[in-house]
């Protein structure tokens, strides 16, 4: 595969549902929709639904809060989904993904 890496911008609008409970009165986006929005986001970068295997690790440093921009930055390198969140240059969040063979059904 000729895809390796895809940097994109990442922003979470402050209508979401899932907001309003995390926390209220401060919110700050889950870090669930974070892994969330990383699966999304490699799924349209290499063209097809990914089979995900285990989350091999994640790591979140600072939170971001709603309709902050932030900097996603993916590397895939079979069988391994890693990805880094930047907010401006400071590294926000971390991990990766094993991915089963091939895409999923």
């Amino acid at each position: 595969m000729d895809k390796h890496s895809d940097v994109s911008t990442l922003r979470i609008d402050a209508s979401h549902p899932s907001l309003p409970g995390h926390f209220p009165g401060r919110p700050i986006v889950p870090g669930v929709l974070l892994l969330d929005q990383v699966i999304s986001r490699a799924e349209r970068w290499l063209g097809y639904r990914l089979s995900i295997g285990a989350l091999a690790q994640a790591k979140f440093t600072q939170p971001l809060l709603p309709n902050e921009e932030a900097t996603l930055s993916l590397t895939y390198i079979e069988p391994e989904l890693k990805f880094e969140i930047f907010k401006d240059s400071d590294r926000i969040a971390q991990g990766s993904f094993k991915l089963r063979r091939g895409p999923s059904e």
